[in-house]
């Protein structure tokens, strides 16, 4: 009833997996993962202490494969578990009990693993890992990952339909501020276009959270200067903003942090451009 895509972006380093299920809370359940570490998603009659000891395993040095046989090892029931591994180097390591109910089976491949259980049949893996191909050009693994999952449904899915989705994705001080590893971890316990609202989601993620290209940053002088002022007069004429360059900045990065838009203020002088897409749009509705 459940269907995961793992993977490992080889530019980066980031790791990730991507759920959905006819089941309340995927997220809360199969995946788990941490940086440079490794990324696991348990399903099927899931086996929640797979994640942690599976990192652990991980993080002590040992490979997908050597973590997956480690953990079957140890489980009575193994014949009703599927489990999908991906390990720091991107290698990936996967287990379809034979008792899992059908159509289960799972999909191994260069930087990824596909995982599935009564599913409406074999290509809905293959769409997955179809789909990773043909967006390896995109830099951020949330979206192939969520992509992903959305051609896996179309392919059929998870037959009994959709309830819930979930997508992790973890690189080294890749979370809030760069405090911790924890880059996206987005769920929708209970929907019935779970993908399609966890899309939603990652789209307001990428446009709070997503640090910008330095290189796409526009300098704040002149005219832009001028306009952003103004601008931000007329949201809030106590806002401070002024000639000078560095105070206009200040009242600039303060706005921004009131908007939630603070991972966007990389460089002081500087104005990344969709933090003056927004400022444009507020301004023009005050007036």
């Amino acid at each position: 009833m459940t269907f995961s895509v793992l993977a490992r972006d080889e530019r980066t380093g980031a790791l990730g997996v991507a759920s959905q299920s006819k089941f309340l809370a995927i997220g809360a359940v199969v995946p788990s993962a941490a940086a440079d570490t490794g990324a696991i998603a348990t399903q099927a009659l899931a086996n929640g202490s797979f994640g942690p000891r599976g990192l652990r395993l991980l993080a002590g040095g040992s490979s997908a494969t050597e973590t997956l046989s480690a953990l079957l090892a140890e489980d009575e029931r193994s014949d009703r578990r599927q489990v999908g591994i991906i390990d720091s180097t991107g290698m990936g390591a996967a287990h379809t009990g034979g008792g899992c109910t059908g159509w289960a089976g799972h999909l191994v491949g260069d930087g990824f693993v596909c995982v599935g259980n009564m599913l409406a049949g074999q290509g809905v893996l293959q769409a997955m890992a179809d789909s990773l191909a043909t967006t390896s050009a995109e830099p951020n693994l949330g979206v192939r990952l969520v992509t992903a999952l959305q051609q896996a449904a179309d392919a059929g899915g998870d037959a009994r339909g959709q309830q819930s989705a979930a997508v992790v994705v973890v690189q080294h001080e890749g979370g809030y501020g760069g405090h911790t590893d924890r880059w996206i971890d987005l769920r929708v316990d209970d929907h019935p276009q779970p993908i399609s609202e966890l899309r939603r989601l990652l789209s307001l993620h990428r446009l709070y959270f997503e640090r910008p290209d330095p290189d796409s940053l526009l300098e704040l002088n002149g005219d832009l200067a001028d306009e952003v002022a103004n601008a931000l007069n007329r949201l809030d004429p106590l806002i401070g903003a002024s000639d000078n360059l560095q105070a206009l900045w200040q009242s600039l990065d303060g706005w921004a942090g009131r908007e939630n838009l603070e991972e966007r203020m990389i460089l002081p002088g500087w104005i990344d451009p969709v933090v003056l897409s927004m400022l444009r749009e507020r301004s023009i509705a005050a007036q």
